[in-house]
């Protein structure tokens, strides 16, 4: 009944074997290096080597993409393996120049993930081949022999990842960003419905749109697995985020045009007319990015607009009508957005106008200055990257100085312990020291028992494989402790056939574990102790504020003021440490209190403004309001009071206390009424869908505030304002 319940639990637990899979293939491929290295080649050394690069880059190194990907960076990363390797082995020699080199090395390894989500998945088994060769003994001739072991384990798990039981791949942003395309396009088609026969029946319309926001929300970045996600600092990425935003744009506009169907049929809506068409266009825009088809041309859709444009009413007392038709125009512009990033993402130059875009400025540079820049932007002091790359290579460095100074036999699972324990938080690092120390107790006391009763290498040879897929395919499916007990099992059954010790070598498998787990609590406790969670309320708040500023600036140019430009750069900046925090954020553990913040919302207010703007003021040009001062009087006031809300929040989510209220939702028209006599009072040809255009983006904008749940008070906030 035990063995029936435990295969029960890992069914559960696995359900498509694919923890199994790995875990036979990781088994396989130890197996092969070792046996071979230490049995056939007589090469402790050897086979030590190969071992570990085997388990360094099969457990360690989390890797996207399909089996042939992961195969090819593995094979790519060589270099800097071999690096790593040589470094740790003329280091070794030294505690102090080891522990140095252990800083350094940690930093960099940890920071590079910051130009790229694949260097994140690669960064733990980068720490573990320098941390391996810098420990006793100093052998700077073996490092050769060293060199070999690496590369014949990596390049065998390279081989057997394409070979042996590939792994089904996860879905890509890709697909996400296309399926979302497919379900927003739909709406957009019921939409449509809805405006030209609103009394027709559209029963289907509200599971349409719960669809489509359903598809919309996958695209969160803190629902991707970090590997996955769209965060690097190349053009493609950065254009994939720019077409998520956009999305978002769209499902909000045609949230509001159907929240303001008109009382009566009207079968030739013009606005219903654009709206169709937008629907195919964002669904070649989705299938342009999903299967690698040729981009779609951007032609059609410019016409379209500039039709739509044209054709805008010149009756001022619509002003329903002028309303529907400026969200259209709105929706028309997020859709091109969607295309030109569409564009962009599939590797296509940009010209003409798109070339010398603010919100795609970034295609005109190669990927170095782009990795560069994204350095550049986390070289701050409230960079939640930096943070955590700092405080783990402080961690290990002390580590090391640790082992080095009372002369730990196995002073490499000191760090092993550190690198497994520290989290980017001090609760989540004391919460993964318990399963840690609980487990090599369990680990250590079933291993020295059995060295005890068992000394024959040949019994440790033959039990090799059984040990390897408890540990890596049983345990990890069991959980920490039990993954933790299995591990130090599996070192006992290598070691003994390494260099017996005896049932010594679980005592300092124990104590190993306890000193580094220990150090790595200290710091984390010590640097940065609340991870993300302050880093993403500061960056938020600055991130708002200068949206704001963003949008009193935007208002301002359609007045006649200078372009916006300068500010929107800041607000893309700004925008990068937000998205950094906020995916660190949710990979970390809050208390119940700390979730009254809606994250969710709060980063969609300021990544609606910067897209928002470009395609504003693409279709409303600096200075087109600068001949009616009445417009111009009310659109400031209106700008201002938008750009109050957003100080207001900032200042809210950066101290965490309640300072006002957001602006509330209003309907399109209701929105309209306002500046009712300012249309009415309006001449021939005055520019009348500028004034609405930048109006109704005001209002759309004030309506993302309004879906705010802000902090209830004392609630979310500890005392004296502190999460």
């Amino acid at each position: 009944m035990l063995g029936t319940s435990l295969l029960g639990r890992l069914r559960r637990r696995d359900p498509g074997y694919a923890v199994l899979r790995r875990a036979a293939r990781l088994t396989l491929v130890v197996c092969v290096v070792f046996y071979t290295c230490r049995y056939g080649l007589g090469s402790p050394v050897l086979a030590t080597y190969a071992l570990f690069g085997t388990v360094a880059a099969g457990v360690f190194a989390q890797l996207p993409g399909p089996a042939r990907q992961r195969a090819r960076i593995l094979l790519t990363a060589l270099p800097v393996v071999w690096a790593l390797v040589t470094a740790g082995s003329l280091l070794a020699g030294s505690t102090w120049a080891a522990a140095g080199g252990m800083l350094v090395i940690g930093f960099v390894v940890a920071f590079a993930g910051v130009g790229n989500p694949r260097l994140v998945g690669l960064a733990g088994a980068f720490q573990l081949f320098y941390i391996l060769a810098s420990f006793p003994p100093y052998l700077p001739g073996a490092v050769p022999v060293r060199l070999a072991g690496v590369t014949l384990g990596v390049g065998l798990l390279a081989a057997a990842e394409v070979v042996l039981w590939p792994d089904p791949v996860p879905v890509s942003y890709r697909h996400r960003l296309a399926e979302a395309a497919d379900r927003v396009a739909a709406f957009l088609d019921a939409t449509a419905s809805a405006l030209t026969d609103p009394h027709g029946g559209h029963g289907g319309r509200d599971t349409t749109r719960e669809r489509a926001y359903a598809a919309v929300g996958e695209l969160a970045l803190r629902r991707v697995p970090p590997t996955w996600a769209p965060t690097a600092a190349d053009a493609r990425d950065r254009a994939l985020r720019i077409c998520a935003a956009a999305l978002r744009g769209v499902l909000a506009d045609a949230d509001r045009l159907a929240a303001d169907t008109p009382p009566k049929p009207i079968p030739d809506l013009a606005a219903a007319r654009l709206l169709r068409q937008r629907a195919d266009t964002t669904r070649a825009f989705g299938r342009s990015l999903s299967t690698g088809a040729p981009p779609v041309d951007l032609h059609d859709l410019d016409g379209a607009i500039r039709q739509a444009e044209v054709a805008y009413p010149a009756v001022q007392d619509d002003v329903p009508r002028l309303c529907r038709d400026a969200t259209a125009l709105a929706l028309a512009g997020q859709v091109r957005i969607l295309g030109v990033g569409a564009r962009v993402a599939a590797g296509s130059r940009l010209g003409g106008a798109d070339a010398d875009s603010g919100l795609f400025e970034y295609a005109r540079h190669g990927s170095w200055t782009l990795y560069w820049q994204q350095f550049r932007s986390h070289l701050v002091p409230r960079s939640a990257h930096l943070h955590s790359a700092l405080r783990l290579a402080v961690a290990l460095a002390l580590a090391r100085v640790a082992a080095g100074t009372l002369e730990l036999t196995h002073g490499f699972w000191v760090l092993l312990a550190t690198l497994t324990v520290l989290r980017t938080s001090a609760a989540d690092t004391r919460m993964a020291l318990r399963p840690a120390v609980l487990g090599t107790i369990a680990g250590a006391v079933v291993s020295g028992g059995l060295v005890l009763v068992i000394d024959d290498p040949i019994v440790y040879a033959v039990a090799l494989p059984f040990a390897l897929m408890s540990a890596f395919g049983v345990g990890a499916l069991l959980g920490p402790v039990w993954q933790q007990a299995l591990f130090t099992l599996l070192l006992t059954v290598v070691f003994v056939q390494l260099s017996p010790e005896g049932w010594r070598l679980a005592e300092a498998r124990l104590v190993d574990v306890l000193l580094g787990g220990s150090i790595g609590v200290l710091v984390g406790v010590a640097i940065w102790p609340r991870g993300a969670s302050r880093d993403l309320r500061q960056n938020a708040a600055r991130y708002l504020a200068t949206s704001g500023d963003a949008i009193e600036q935007a208002v301002q140019a359609v007045l006649g003021g200078a372009p916006p430009d300068r500010v929107l750069d800041r607000a893309h900046r700004r925008m990068i440490l937000v998205d950094s925090s906020y995916c660190q954020y949710h990979s970390e553990r809050h208390d119940p209190p700390g979730e009254r913040v809606d994250w969710d919302d709060i980063v969609s207010a300021g990544h609606r403004v910067v897209p928002g703007a470009e395609s504003l003021l693409r279709r409303n040009p600096p200075g087109c309001l600068a001949g009616w001062p009445a417009a111009g009087a009310l659109l400031r006031d209106s700008a201002g009071q938008l750009r109050s809300a957003y100080d207001d929040l900032a200042d809210r989510i950066g101290h965490g206390r309640p300072t006002g209220s957001t602006p509330p939702a209003t309907g399109c028209s209701d929105e309209l009424d306002r500046i009712g006599p300012l249309l009415g009072g309006a001449g021939p040809g005055a520019p009348v869908r500028h004034v609405v255009e930048v109006d109704r983006w005001l209002a759309s904008l004030a309506d993302g505030l309004a879906r705010i749940r802000p902090p209830s008070g004392d609630a979310a906030v500890g005392r004296n304002g502190k999460t």
